[in-house]
């Protein structure tokens, strides 16, 4: 690697220099851009920001909706220097306000639509001294993006910077506790897009990506900006929620030849009975899956239908993206496949110790891509990057393959008639039942004082509630094991969430 190294000019700039800048880059349902003309606009966000007195290492916060404006803010501040700290479009105001100040960020990029949702949290943040409206004005005292952007020159040479620089931040979901500011570093996208976009996938430029994932995400980061960037391939955005109609629609309309998903879209477009007829997309040549272990029986039906395979892997808002996945031709569903080459695999037990094939473990993983620390943060950085290794939270089992299973987080295990259970194993079970969408398992307390596994399930549309329980209980018997069956099942019209869409359980554990 290079003495010097800018994210933006190895992602966008090399790609106009070696013959792409007229083609397309990214297309929104209003939009499209291509790599010239997003070279170009982000050299005007880069000229704004440095006009309005934001300087190298100054983080400024994004607000905004996936449209083709989103990667020329982001790529045009690194390209300037500047760190872009992207933030969930779907959080409450006063999570906005924690992390505008924890940032310290000296400007805020918001798309129109979302203004009213940060806007009374903007007073009182002393760092904060300009607002950018993108798409249209909300307030007078708010600056107009899209006129103040033409205004600017389009050209601006990418800041000359060390490949261990900051380039951006991602907040991690918070779902156990306040969110931490998670620092990368200029090389890191390029190395997940050689690793798992090239490696895995193996993206090339005539691709076409779509995400169900947002940018503010580090899943659909990789996937929409990262990957294809590398590759000089197309993405499609979609600034809406993904809603199974709305996906296979998309799936139709652009055919895209790549498509990541969440196993809870890939479960609810395969549930969901007024779609059934609904064919996507006949390019289609992969599915990747990540934020949660994907169940068995929704990999195969999805096979069976599409013809096309869901790798399933794991990644991380610390190691970016996707470090252990199935691979193409390598696919074995109920199970997290192997460490990605370049990655690093090792389970430990509580005295930190390496476990045997067979054995529960916590995953731990060594590769280019850990993030450089948490931002301020300095105990929990030093419990979870220890050393070259970066600490996952989450437990498996290995097999003499060198493949891993999913066994669940590890505040989420615990041992009914003294062997470990894994919440994820009869969550899987039951959502297996033709009755059951989405299903969360944590332990409960019987009249004993002995822990049981409860369920908590949303049912499928049109599915009885008669016998139901009963049923419930000696399917999981059969498919998981006699002792895991759940002793108590609620059924609910949804489960808590973080922003990232995995449960949290904890809520569960604390209503129970």
């Amino acid at each position: 690697m290079t003495a010097h190294y800018n994210a933006c000019a190895d992602l966008l700039d090399r790609n106009v220099a070696e013959g792409r800048g007229s083609k397309i880059a990214f297309i929104d349902p209003q939009n499209q851009v291509t790599y010239e003309g997003l070279m170009k606009a982000s050299a005007r966000v880069a000229n704004l920001l440095r006009s309005h007195g934001v300087r190298r290492e100054d983080r400024v916060a994004i607000v905004m909706l996936d449209t083709v404006d989103w990667p020329a803010v982001f790529l045009g501040a690194i390209r300037a220097g500047v760190v872009p700290v992207p933030l969930n479009t779907l959080l409450p105001a006063e999570t906005y306000r924690y992390m505008l100040a924890d940032s310290r960020a000296k400007a805020l990029f918001v798309s129109s639509p979302l203004y009213a949702s940060v806007a009374f949290v903007l007073e009182g943040l002393p760092d904060l001294e300009n607002v950018f409206c993108v798409g249209g004005i909300e307030e007078g005292h708010v600056l107009d993006f899209d006129t103040l952007a033409r205004q600017q020159p389009s050209e601006f040479a990418p800041v000359e910077c060390s490949p261990d620089d900051i380039a951006f931040w991602l907040y991690s979901s918070g779902s156990t506790g306040a969110p931490k500011g998670t620092k990368h570093v200029q090389s890191s996208m390029m190395a997940t897009a050689k690793l798992y976009g090239q490696g895995v996938l193996g993206i090339r430029e005539d691709d076409v990506c779509l995400s169900a994932a947002k940018f503010f995400f580090a899943y659909g980061l990789g996937n929409s900006l990262s990957f294809p960037l590398s590759a000089g391939a197309t993405t499609i955005l979609n600034p809406d929620r993904p809603t199974p109609a709305l996906m296979y629609r998309m799936l139709a309309k652009y055919q895209p030849s790549l498509f990541f998903g969440v196993p809870t879209l890939y479960a609810a477009m395969l549930g969901d009975a007024s779609l059934a007829e609904e064919n996507g997309s006949s390019k289609l040549r992969l599915c990747a899956s990540a934020g949660e272990a994907l169940p068995e029986h929704i990999g195969s039906t999805w096979k069976k239908r599409f013809g096309s395979d869901i790798l399933d892997g794991v990644g991380s808002t610390e190691m970016l993206h996707i470090f252990l996945s199935n691979a193409p031709g390598d696919v074995v569903y109920g199970t997290s496949g192997r460490a990605v080459p370049g990655y690093d695999l090792r389970l430990l037990d509580d005295a930190l110790q390496p476990v045997v094939d067979g054995d529960v473990g916590e995953l731990y993983v060594r590769g280019p891509s850990a993030a450089d620390g948490y931002w301020n943060q300095r105990e929990k950085s030093r419990a979870t990057f220890q050393g070259e290794w970066t600490r996952t939270g989450d437990k498996y089992t290995r097999d003499s393959s060198q493949r891993y299973k999913y066994c669940g987080r590890a505040d989420d295990m615990f041992k009914v008639s003294g062997i470990w259970v894994s919440p994820f194993e009869i969550e899987a079970a039951l959502a297996s039942h033709p009755a059951v969408l989405e299903a969360a398992v944590v332990a409960k307390a019987d009249e004993d004082g002995l822990l049981k596994p409860k369920a908590f399930i949303i049912l499928k549309q049109g599915a009885s509630t008669d016998g139901l329980d009963a049923a419930l209980k000696e399917h999981v018997k059969k498919a998981a094991g006699a002792w895991k069956y759940p002793r108590w099942i609620e059924v609910m019209d949804n489960l808590p969430k973080t922003a990232t869409g995995k449960i949290q359980r904890f809520k569960l554990r604390d209503s129970s």
